[in-house]
């Protein structure tokens, strides 16, 4: 038997998240909507100009694997996070942050001197979010971060397409999936933002190899990685990528391909304020239902129901008995 249903990797990322004006998003100028790389001089100069410019909502241990996981454990799943922090009071926090949450953890060894990653995240009016990214030394995550006894004793491996972007997380991720095959573990990816299949194209590639069990994306991320100009060309693309996927679509659901037949999941109707962390919450979802038996469309139908009620506050994570009451509350849907 198992001892985890998830191993998960990933960057491990303090988020700050502000609220800012479109003016605001024009006069530092950023991509709006999209992930982008930044160096320590660029974080300093965000920092100062969001401090002053910008209105703090939250900070919380973050990265896109990293939610997933704990959304996944807080609904009652086991899993294990492999990342990468420094010794440095923001590590201390994340680390801390994962206990917390039930999420086991190579950080438990000793930590390197350095700098712990940072994300500043930026939501406007609109509900979007902008994300600029000073990696740290999550950068620097390699294939000996990886626990391979606690990879081999998990049902999946989930790998977030953010470790493309650098080196040496990118060949960590490609013999964690590497391992995962030969020891029978099946292998999930999720492209995480449109950025990665943009600009990083050819590094995703490296790490989709052959092919995933299952994946994760969002209709931009779809369209972007098959070349298609049409959704639905895209979604019947997907196949050649993955034996089964997930397409989420915002206010429309998500459309779910389980190997053998493709659905449509209705969307919730909801104001949305912040959209950060939506996808991530939704794949939380969707691998605690699968780690349960739950069918696919159940699955997604829980997706949809925990990512609608995110994006209705601040921040890319729910409270810890959110989770308790969000579980109970579909069960009697």
């Amino acid at each position: 038997m198992p001892k985890y249903n998830l191993y998960g990797l990933g960057n491990a990322l303090v988020d700050t998240e502000y609220q800012v004006s479109e003016d605001l998003l024009l006069a530092l100028d950023v991509e709006k909507g999209m992930m982008t790389l930044i160096d320590s001089e660029q974080l300093s100069v965000l920092e100062e100009k969001l401090r002053d410019h910008g209105e703090l909502k939250k900070q919380a241990s973050g990265g896109s694997a990293a939610n997933s996981l704990i959304a996944a454990a807080n609904f009652g799943s086991k899993v294990f996070y492999s990342c990468k922090v420094a010794d440095d009071d923001l590590g201390t926090f994340y680390h801390k942050d994962l206990i917390e949450s039930g999420v086991a953890t190579n950080l438990d060894k000793i930590r390197e001197s350095g700098t712990t990653g940072r994300c500043l995240v930026m939501v406007t009016d609109d509900a979007e979010r902008t994300m600029n990214t000073f990696l740290g030394i999550t950068g620097d995550m390699g294939a000996h971060e990886i626990d391979e006894g606690a990879l081999k004793s998990s049902e999946m491996l989930y790998i977030e397409g953010y470790l493309a972007s650098s080196e040496k997380a990118r060949a960590a991720a490609i013999y964690a999936h590497q391992f995962a095959k030969k020891s029978g573990i099946k292998v999930a990816l999720t492209f995480s933002d449109p950025a990665m299949v943009t600009y990083f194209r050819d590094q995703v590639s490296k790490i989709v190899g052959d092919g995933v069990d299952l994946l994760f994306c969002n209709e931009q991320e779809a369209m972007t990685w098959t070349g298609e100009t049409s959704i639905e060309k895209a979604l019947s693309s997907l196949s050649d990528t993955a034996v089964q996927w997930v397409c989420t679509r915002g206010k429309d659901g998500a459309s779910v391909f389980d190997g053998k037949s493709q659905f449509d999941v209705p969307g919730r109707e909801v104001t949305p304020v912040d959209t950060n962390g939506a996808g991530d919450m939704f794949a939380g979802a969707f691998l605690f239902g699968l780690s349960n038996g739950w069918s696919f469309e159940r699955s997604a139908s829980f997706g949809v129901y925990a990512s609608g009620y995110l994006i209705t506050q601040y921040g890319p994570r729910l409270k810890i008995n959110d989770h308790a009451r969000l579980l109970k509350g579909f069960k009697t849907i």
